[in-house]
């Protein structure tokens, strides 16, 4: 599989993807969408492994996206999730594009596969750029795979040490390109080959300090599979959101579609929907009651698209980001600044958690009623007891989401 190898998030710019199918009721798109990803009902009893294999593979850096995601769709506490984790019935592991997802079991094979090409880009690059000879990198990957066992997670500093001149500094040069030593290089290779994994170091998702223990899982899958996946979660989609997620060329993700049996929803749209939902998407009918969740900004809702305009009302679009400059809108946005509320597929308010005042700070786009202020007091109580924060990434913290959070105090309903 083709992809780029970036794991980051660009924090601005639209989409830039095709509008709505307009012969397509928008409100009805956005409450399918909320059907396929479980957000229209609770699915209490759903393990980790079913939602992640039902809804997508959930993307995580370093914050709360995950248990958030997992607790809105079937009410999983924090310990479930870890204990599937320690178990192995889940993991977090590089994947599409070359970025951090946690996949069900069933997925592993496939996700390293969507992953592969990354760590193999950057040992190029950096032969390219800094003289990096591959077998440099090999002789280090083995060198590793002698340090680590199978149970017992050993550190990145711990492993430099044991390996010792095995690892060299790339100096200035690597520093500026984002690889200080060989080290990287070496670890991304035996993840992507399914040789080691990472382990979290006290079992959680929302942190991103890790041991590695060796692995024997298997790599397979190709394109196609992972378009049947893709179209299963996130249809009707377009060959650019398609691409956006998979990161592959044009011609790959047309060929892998069309593979997929991906067709387009109705006449002349660009929206490709799969046979088998074909017929329920056509019968399907909104819910006539608010049914409100709070998610992570990178949840699959959004992020299995990236286009952020389609889960907008146009009044919403037009809103002024919260503690952002002069001029900047939510809409114009291609990921939002802050955690999310939805109903029925639509976003419908802005929130961040306080962690001084131990509590959810909500803007709400439309008035507040018992259903949604009972959605923020239970998802309050979960980031509070079993959480502690409901960060966005590694790097969030209190004291950087303070301009946010008194943005969003400012616009705060007062009857909540």
């Amino acid at each position: 599989m083709q992809h780029a190898p970036s794991d980051a998030l660009p924090a601005h710019g639209p989409s830039h993807g095709p509008a709505l199918d307009p012969a397509l009721d928008p409100a009805r798109l956005r409450a399918w969408w909320s059907h396929r990803q479980w957000l229209d009902r609770p699915h209490t009893g759903a393990s980790a492994a079913e939602v992640l294999a039902a809804t997508g593979w959930a993307r995580s850096v370093g914050g709360a996206a995950p248990y958030l995601g997992l607790f809105a769709r079937a009410g999983l506490h924090r310990a479930e999730v870890d204990a599937a984790v320690a178990g192995l019935r889940v993991h977090e592991l590089p994947s599409a594009r070359g970025c951090t997802y946690v996949l069900p079991a069933a997925d592993f094979a496939l996700g390293l596969a969507a992953g592969a090409a990354a760590p193999e880009s950057e040992v190029a690059s950096a032969e390219r750029h800094l003289g990096v000879a591959r077998d440099e990198v090999e002789k280090l990957c083995l060198a590793i795979e002698r340090v680590l066992g199978p149970s017992e997670p050993v550190d990145p500093t711990t492993i430099r040490e044991a390996v010792g001149d095995a690892v060299r500094s790339l100096g200035e040069a690597g520093r500026k390109r984002g690889v200080s030593t060989t080290l990287p290089l070496a670890l991304g290779l035996m993840q992507s080959r399914g040789r080691i994994r990472r382990v979290p170091v006290n079992g959680r998702l929302d942190q991103q300090r890790y041991g590695y223990v060796t692995w024997d899982q298997p790599v397979r899958g190709d394109a196609a599979d992972l378009a049947r996946r893709y179209f299963a979660w996130a249809g009707p989609a377009t060959l650019r959101h398609f691409r956006w997620f998979s990161g592959f060329g044009a011609a790959t993700a047309r060929r892998a579609a069309a593979e997929a049996g991906a067709a387009p929803v109705a006449e002349g749209s660009e929206l490709l929907i799969t046979a088998e939902l074909a017929g329920e998407f056509q019968e399907f009918e909104p819910p006539a009651d608010p049914h409100y969740t709070l998610l992570a900004g990178i949840d699959g809702i959004h992020l299995l698209h990236r286009d952020l305009p389609r889960l907008l009302d146009p009044a919403d679009a037009a809103r002024p980001l919260p503690a952002g400059r002069a001029g900047r809108t939510f809409g114009g946005e291609a990921d939002p600044q802050t955690h999310l509320v939805l109903d029925r597929g639509r976003i419908v308010g802005l929130w961040e958690y306080d962690v001084e005042r131990s509590e959810i700070v909500l803007q709400s786009f439309v008035p507040p009623d018992e259903a949604l202020r009972a959605a923020v007091a239970r998802t309050e109580a979960f980031v509070r007891e079993e959480l502690g924060d409901a960060r966005g990434f590694s790097l969030d913290s209190p004291k950087s989401r303070a301009p946010k959070i008194a943005a969003l105090r400012a616009a705060a309903p007062t009857d909540r």
